[in-house]
């Protein structure tokens, strides 16, 4: 089905990824959402225990020597700093490296950092281990979703990528869960609960390193790098046990495209490409990730401190809100996830980012007039968040798709970071201070801010959002490594977009 690499050349011609997009559903690509996607559940885990513990640990007696405004500011800024970093770090590893190598290595930086904040008695260290734990779980952003939507076939791969990305709403559940379970002090001692919380983790995550040890390389980053036949192998292995499983042959795949091999692609090549071959699509990722960390922020890291505020809400029983909130989260991408692959990238994108943003409006509106309570408020938000989960989730989608083979995960890597450093740092610190500060206009404020920026990226999704649903990424966006004659032939053959446009 391929020629061997050309010595003189260095020219590989394969049907590699025609024949994986041509794959029906089977127990393998379940294999593969489960030891990729069930991380996403140990980050909203690690979250959710975090925000909703942030009044036990700073509270005497707790073993930590922080403050409330230390865990929810200080804390979370480097959580999310060291997010940045390492999406960046290990998103340029993962394009030169592979991406089974780095999503092993992401995970156990992720282990050991949150098995050491669970030792902490000091705020230094545990100041250090947040941001290291954040660091191994940036790393993972780039290095599994390059792998997801290099795996799973064209035709599911836009729900396949957003109902993973929301599991981290199920995270968030337990986490909010667990966290009034550790914080009930007639099970635990106020400096053990919050610790077996975090542990927890680190059990959950040994767990998944198991079952990821399982999953393979992408055969798409393989033959470009040289190891085409390790490609041809590992898919015809996989056609094999489909055929098997399914009890029918397979159809031929009906296009090849021919690339020349390489050792990497260096940070200017992926700059230029980036910013001057794809301005539009660079213009697009920055939208949809800065929009939804603002939104995000304006929420989440306010919720508590609203509803014990306004509401008269136990600290001890948020928990069970933001469950609630954390729930409403996870359904949207599981129900509107499809509608991505069928109806299509532009109007969904476009359209879960803008009725969220017009959402939060209204309930900004209806706290400023005084006219919700606990459980209208926190159902206000769940009908903001079901949308606007879908949206954020697609945002990983988008960039991970529209630009070349690659620069994939360094793109996923710099558009989460620079996104989330826009929103997720600068974010608490702004909304700390408004939400809790215990003025209604205050509140209203942070909403307004989300909501409006939301708003905005939806609009630029109406114009700049790529029509990418069922189409295989090569014709989303042409290799850098593909032969110019084979790009022109494919481009007689079938519309395809060359990578000097937007």
């Amino acid at each position: 089905m391929s020629s061997a690499p050309s010595a003189a050349t260095g020219t590989v011609t394969t049907k590699v990824p025609a024949r994986l997009d041509r794959l029906p559903w089977s127990r393998w690509h379940w294999m593969i959402v489960i030891g990729l996607g069930t991380v996403w559940i140990l980050d909203g885990l690690e979250v959710t225990v975090v925000g909703s513990m942030a009044g036990r640990l700073s509270e005497e007696g707790s073993g930590l020597p922080v403050t409330d405004a230390q865990v929810t500011g200080i804390a979370a800024a480097l959580y999310v700093a060291g997010a940045c970093s390492g999406a960046l770090f290990f998103g340029w590893l993962t394009d030169r490296y592979g991406r089974k190598k780095l999503f092993l290595v992401t995970l156990a930086v992720y282990l050991a950092a949150t098995a050491l904040t669970a030792v902490s008695y000091s705020a230094w260290w545990f100041f250090l281990f947040r941001f290291f734990t954040g660091f191994g779980i940036g790393g993972e952003y780039a290095a599994i979703n390059s792998a997801i939507d290099e795996l799973i076939p064209s035709k599911y791969r836009g729900r396949v990528d957003l109902i993973i990305n929301g599991s981290y709403w199920l995270g968030a559940v337990g986490g909010a869960l667990l966290s009034v379970v550790a914080l009930n002090t007639d099970l635990f001692p106020k400096d053990i609960g919050w610790r077996l919380s975090f542990g927890l983790g680190v059990a959950l995550g040994l767990v998944i390193l198991l079952v990821r040890r399982h999953v393979p390389e992408s055969p798409r980053w393989m033959f470009i790098h040289g190891r085409s036949e390790g490609a041809e192998e590992l898919v015809a292995g996989v056609e094999r046990r489909i055929e098997e499983e399914k009890g029918v042959t397979l159809p031929e795949p009906a296009t090849a495209i021919t690339i020349r091999q390489r050792r990497g692609t260096g940070f200017v090549e992926i700059g230029r490409t980036l910013m001057r071959a794809y301005p539009k699509r660079a213009v697009l990722g920055f939208s949809l990730f800065i929009g939804q960390a603002f939104l995000y922020n304006a929420i989440t890291f306010g919720f508590g401190s609203i509803l014990v505020t306004f509401f008269d809400v136990p600290t001890a029983s948020t928990g069970y809100f933001f469950a609630v909130i954390a729930f409403g989260n996870f359904l949207g991408p599981l129900l509107l996830g499809r509608l991505f692959d069928t109806v299509g990238r532009r109007p969904m994108i476009a359209g879960t980012y803008i009725l969220s943003g017009l959402l939060l409006f209204g309930t900004a509106w209806l706290f400023d007039s005084g006219r919700l309570d606990a459980t209208t408020m926190t159902l206000s938000w769940c009908a903001v968040l079901f949308f606007a989960s879908a949206g954020a989730s697609s945002a990983y989608l988008t960039v991970s798709e529209i630009f070349p083979m690659e620069t994939r995960a360094m793109a996923i890597a710099f558009f989460y970071a620079t996104g989330t450093a826009a929103g997720g740092i600068s974010g608490p610190l702004l909304f700390a201070g408004l939400t809790e500060s215990g003025v209604v206009s205050d509140a209203v404020l942070a909403f307004s801010i989300g909501a409006a920026l939301m708003v905005a990226a939806g609009l630029v999704a109406l114009f700049f959002a790529v029509a990418a649903e069922g189409k295989a990424l090569e014709e989303i966006a042409r290799p850098l490594s593909q032969t110019r004659e084979e790009g022109e032939a494919a481009a007689t053959a079938g519309p395809t977009e060359p990578a000097t446009t937007s």
